[in-house]
């Protein structure tokens, strides 16, 4: 299959284009800077800005199906980068005659998403990091959804919870509009995208998707994902 991953050059595009090209998948890796991705065997880079209708018409072009794994750093100034690129994704794909997006969201669109137990996580972190640091993030992401429920298209978004870095994939879950737990590792984000890929258990759903065996350094997390970002 022919995939065009957009986020490529973050951690979870990485992860998801590794895992592609190891399952055997053409991947056509988007990136808004050159050479920061090497082309290999079975991947070819298309330098373009995702929220750039024009240049992502381009990258679509001859794909079987779009992943899309962007992401953008919380700030208290509106964002767009979501919202902008999945109109323009899904106007492409419209255009090329493309069905099939998968579009990595979050559990914080999902206003009843609440995990079982984590009673530090849901009365102090959520209400601290997502609720308000990333307000306008996670806002972006709900009109992102938005967009792309408006479409006809084979849709699927994605809902992580707290994303961290581990090295495999592991026995993580997955369950239909969020999952009950606080952490996903990316390497288990990208696995779950790729079998759903595959499976296409949660088309025009939200699938939700939950690390089970691991958990990561909470202080971590929060300077990755909150400043860093991915």
């Amino acid at each position: 299959m022919r995939i065009t991953v957009f986020g490529a050059n973050g951690p979870t595009g990485r992860r998801l284009t590794d895992q592609a090209l190891a399952a055997g998948h053409e991947v056509v890796a988007v990136t808004r800077r050159p050479g920061s991705l090497a082309e290999r065997p079975g991947l070819s880079v298309a330098v373009a800005d995702a929220t750039d209708p024009v240049a992502v018409d381009a990258a679509i072009g001859k794909a079987d199906a779009v992943l899309s794994a962007l992401g953008a750093r919380f700030s208290s100034e509106v964002i767009t980068t979501y919202s902008a690129s999945a109109a323009a994704i899904t106007g492409a794909m419209v255009r090329h005659g493309v069905e099939r997006l998968l579009v990595v969201s979050s559990s914080i669109a999902d206003p009843h998403w609440r995990p079982t137990g984590a009673h530090f996580f849901n009365h102090v972190l959520d209400p601290l990091v997502n609720r308000r640091l990333g307000r306008t993030l996670h806002a972006d992401m709900r009109r992102m959804e938005d967009v792309i429920r408006g479409t006809e298209l084979d849709w699927t978004l994605v809902r992580p919870s707290g994303l961290f870095e581990h090295p495999v994939v592991t026995d993580y879950r997955t369950a239909e509009t969020s999952a009950d737990g606080v952490f996903t590792a990316r390497s288990d984000l990208a696995a779950a995208m790729l079998r759903e890929l595959e499976e296409r258990r949660y088309v025009r759903k939200a699938m939700g998707v939950i690390t089970t065996d691991v958990k990561p350094n909470i202080a971590k997390l929060i300077l990755n994902e909150g400043v860093k970002k991915k």
